[in-house]
């Protein structure tokens, strides 16, 4: 089952933002440096410098607290996957941009924390991934998948099947740097490389998708949904 949605600030008796942030930022750390099985409530609340009472007040357990951080970290971080939407640019610029962004976006060392506590412990808290996915990939592959469906619509694009063609954009966007620092092997991940890396995953999917290019795609699956 999901975690349940955290609660907001503006739900509690004198909640504080700033209160809730300072408990935010302290759990992060938390689940950092012990993952979440190995965290405790008492850990995050020393660190955020708030009594386990006060701790409780604000989130009811650790799951609640865990899926609050996950969310709040995608609400700060998917934005700027996008900003080349709203831009008057052609569908190569925009693609290129929006894989320049994951790349960044999943090499930084909060998303290399939050796979490695995902992937290490889904088995014992599927909670945890549920949530992560819905939050987080889910978001995104909605956001392009609109996109996409829009671009399908003028004519510019060929998807006959746009979460699916977001979900291959998005393991593309994944190919050799993403990898390897998952991994923790040395990998070239300066600005040019990752320049690189974007280029060749957009040229890959337009030769796909883009009208008049590429074989026909499957019709999707109906039980198929992001």
């Amino acid at each position: 089952m999901p975690a349940a949605p955290p609660p907001t600030a503006p739900d509690l008796p004198g909640a504080s933002a700033a209160k809730r942030q300072q408990i935010l930022e302290g759990a992060g750390r938390i689940f950092a440096a012990h993952g979440y099985e190995g965290a405790s409530m008492s850990q995050i609340a020393r660190d955020a410098g708030v009594s386990k009472g006060t701790l409780y007040n604000y989130f009811d357990s650790k799951a609640i607290l865990f899926a609050a951080f996950i969310q709040q970290c995608a609400c700060e971080k998917l934005p700027r996957l996008f900003e080349t939407i709203g831009e008057e640019r052609t569908p190569e610029d925009t693609l290129v941009g929006i894989a320049t962004a994951m790349i960044h976006l999943t090499t930084s060392p909060l998303s290399l924390m939050l796979n490695r506590i995902i992937v290490s412990e889904a088995a014992t808290f599927p909670h945890l991934a549920e949530t992560f996915w819905q939050v987080g990939p889910q978001k995104a592959i909605g956001i392009l998948a609109d996109w996409l469906t829009a671009r399908t619509r003028e004519g510019t694009l060929t998807v006959p099947d746009p979460v699916l063609a977001a979900e291959l954009f998005y393991t593309l966007c994944q190919t050799r740097i993403t990898g390897r620092k998952r991994m923790q092997l040395p990998v070239d991940s300066d600005p040019d490389h990752i320049a690189l890396i974007a280029r060749a995953v957009t040229r890959m999917f337009l030769n796909t998708f883009q009208t008049g290019k590429g074989p026909p795609v499957p019709e999707p699956h109906p039980h198929v949904t992001a």
